[in-house]
């Protein structure tokens, strides 16, 4: 049985990525011996608005994966106003999808969080320019325009690691704010340069036939951890078999996901307004395309195992750089005793 809560429905198909009490179902589940009411129950924030890019718990909770694992999930988009861990750290929410770099910097202002699996295996920040242009390398962006969201986020802090795998400090850019306009903003000439994601900007760009590169924010590994599975470290204490389930469900949901597309899209479509319209299908595919190798890694496998010299190298770079207001122990910000 679908079971969703929508804060907030945009008009936009790309977003991903940071409140009253979800009422929770007592509907039995026919995929369970056990009814899902006699289950444990937990509410994952999804952020925002329905996306294909969050198609694997659509699917989970299509398939009866959440179930299966033991628990009765259900499903909740924020509203745009809302703080991406506010109604986690309330308790409105068990669990919230958001970047492993996002909660740490949360976590060094107070926030209690930890991850507990890894959603997207490679961090999905790139620079985006047109394809004429002369920025070939990052080193190229000096005296260059380059447009974000805003001084916040993933963008915000990709831009950072762009910048210091150059050599280059924020006064040897220009550094645009232009809201959620990337796109406009690079086909306009506004800006010559974005940051973006490569399922999300990059896709958008070919999609409306405007021709666009990308360059990878740096030579080597981001020290940066892309979107994860994130809870409080006092539900994890309290709720470990729930914690297993969600996770477990997930990644049931991925690979359902990647080793069938198409299911993918059918079943999503019974979430995400529009995706019956040719155009915006076309878009969904792409996305899911697009996002594929994030969620597989570079190695091609799906798991959920974070990376703990990953958190470390974060860390470091974000305490090094003031994007927490100290250097964080990443011990405490990761766990993978929750995996399988």
């Amino acid at each position: 049985m679908r079971k969703i809560l929508v804060a907030v429905l945009a008009a936009a198909v790309f977003a991903l990525v940071g409140c009253s009490q979800p009422a929770s179902s007592t509907t039995p589940s026919s995929t369970t011996p056990s009814s899902s009411a006699a289950l444990p129950a937990a509410t994952i924030g999804l952020t925002y608005i329905p996306n294909v890019q969050f198609s694997p718990f659509y699917v989970a909770e299509s398939q009866g994966s959440f179930t299966k694992a033991g628990v009765d999930a259900t499903l909740r988009h924020h509203g745009t106003s809302e703080g991406l861990f506010t109604a986690l750290v309330a308790g409105q929410e068990q669990f919230v999808v958001a970047g492993g770099d996002e909660m740490l910097q949360a976590r060094s202002q107070g926030m209690d969080l930890v991850a507990v699996s890894a959603y997207y295996r490679s961090y999905p920040v790139v620079l985006i320019v047109p394809d004429s242009s002369s920025i070939t390398s990052l080193a190229d962006l000096k005296g260059h325009s380059i447009g974000i969201p805003g001084k916040y986020g993933e963008s915000w802090f990709g831009l950072q690691v762009a910048l210091r795998s150059a050599g280059l400090s924020e006064s040897d850019v220009k550094i645009k704010e232009i809201g959620y306009t990337q796109q406009a903003a690079l086909q306009g000439g506004k800006v010559d340069a974005i940051i973006g994601f490569s399922n999300n900007d990059l896709v958008q760009a070919t999609l409306a036939n405007f021709p666009a590169r990308s360059i990878p924010i740096t030579s080597g590994d981001v020290p940066l951890v892309g979107a994860s599975l994130i809870t409080t470290t006092a539900y994890a204490k309290a709720h470990p078999e729930v914690v297993r389930a969600v996770v477990a469900g997930t990644l049931a949901g991925i690979s359902s996901v990647v080793a069938d597309q198409s299911q993918a899209m059918t079943i999503s479509a019974d979430y995400i307004p529009g995706l019956d319209v040719a155009a915006t299908k076309a878009a969904a595919e792409a996305t899911i395309a697009a996002t594929i190798p994030l969620w597989k890694g570079a190695d091609g496998v799906i798991s959920g195992k974070l990376d703990s010299s990953q958190w470390a190298k974060m860390a470091e770079f974000m305490g090094a750089n003031g994007l927490t207001t100290s250097t964080q122990d990443p011990t405490l910000a990761m766990s993978n005793d929750y995996l399988g």
